[in-house]
């Protein structure tokens, strides 16, 4: 891929409308999956650089693939090991380099959940959410495999959740047929599954190219999306796997700037933060420390208006 156009929201067919009905019929059963994230490319049109590691919006891209799937149980990640914000397991396929499908099944001897969701190291949009998705479409299809597709319609399995067994057993077929999974095209593996293909046209981006590096930083700089990665790529530094009411912290802010001195926003909401980690609590504790301190940001300000009496507040 050597393009993006920030794409709107995506267009939803029959297969889509299909999936939502089998997805709802499905409930909220959750099959466990497992993760094999291939980070072992030679990156050729990168010049060779290290892409995992490449920066985008301050983590690196195998970082913020890890982020995305940590609901699962094991992750693998085949690639020589290197330091992560998230604990993986490490695995190498042999020959290293011998490309996407020894990758795979190196992979797989460390996995044992029934689904195995399969991604490539170089995701920089893919969220927790399409995971999920992939692996609870899968449950609901009853076929081989989930995978997504780019704005083109092209197949991404690199973007995808898969059964087990079946990549297991093609994998052997094919390791009889050929003698081994070396150099082989992952269309060998996907052509013979029986899959289900979800549109996805910002999970599916992929960096492939310094111009796709650049217009990746780019996205997430703009208006709609950077207080997002901010807080996200600010969580996975600090080890804080808590989601809370953004929007509730920023009035705060503006309460405590307005009604007090602008340098008091930032100073309240860490004291919120402190206050409600000392209280050992979590979104619950983070919104009632965020509102008891707005309450007196307003009383406050309610003091310095010309008409305050001697009972204000």
């Amino acid at each position: 891929m050597t393009a993006y156009d920030p794409p709107g929201r995506p267009q939803t067919g029959a297969a889509d409308h299909a999936y939502g009905a089998a997805a709802d019929a499905y409930g909220a059963t959750r099959t466990a999956y497992d993760v094999v994230v291939l980070a072992g490319g030679a990156a050729r049109r990168l010049g060779g650089a290290d892409k995992p590691g490449v920066s985008v919006g301050g983590r690196a891209l195998l970082d913020r693939v890890l982020t995305a799937c940590a609901g699962g149980g094991t992750t693998v990640v085949v690639a020589d090991p290197r330091t992560t914000a998230r604990p993986v397991t490490w695995a190498r396929e042999d020959p290293p380099g011998g490309g996407p499908l020894a990758a795979l099944e190196a992979g797989l001897h460390h996995t044992t959940a029934p689904y195995v969701v399969v991604l490539s190291a170089d995701l920089p949009f893919l969220e927790e959410t399409t995971v999920r998705r992939l692996v609870d479409a899968l449950g609901a299809h009853g076929g081989e495999g989930v995978l997504v597709t780019d704005p083109d319609g092209r197949d991404q399995p690199l973007v995808a959740a898969y059964r087990a067994a079946a990549l297991r057993r093609e994998l052997t077929a094919l390791t009889a047929e050929y003698g081994g999974l070396a150099g082989l095209p992952l269309r060998r593996l996907t052509g013979a599954l029986e899959l289900t293909r979800i549109a996805d046209p910002v999970a599916s981006f992929d960096c492939d190219t310094w111009e796709d590096i650049a217009a990746a930083r780019e996205r997430i700089r703009e208006h709609g999306h950077v207080l997002d990665e901010w807080i996200s790529a600010v969580k996975d530094e600090l080890g804080i796997d808590l989601d809370v009411d953004t929007g509730a912290l920023l009035d705060l802010a503006r309460d405590a700037a307005h009604g007090v001195a602008r340098p008091a926003a930032p100073l309240t909401t860490f004291l919120v933060g402190y206050a409600a980690a000392r209280a050992e609590g979590g979104p619950e504790a983070v919104a009632e420390a965020a509102r008891k301190a707005a309450a007196l940001a307003l009383r406050w300000a309610d003091e310095n208006t010309p008409d305050a009496g001697p009972d204000a507040g």
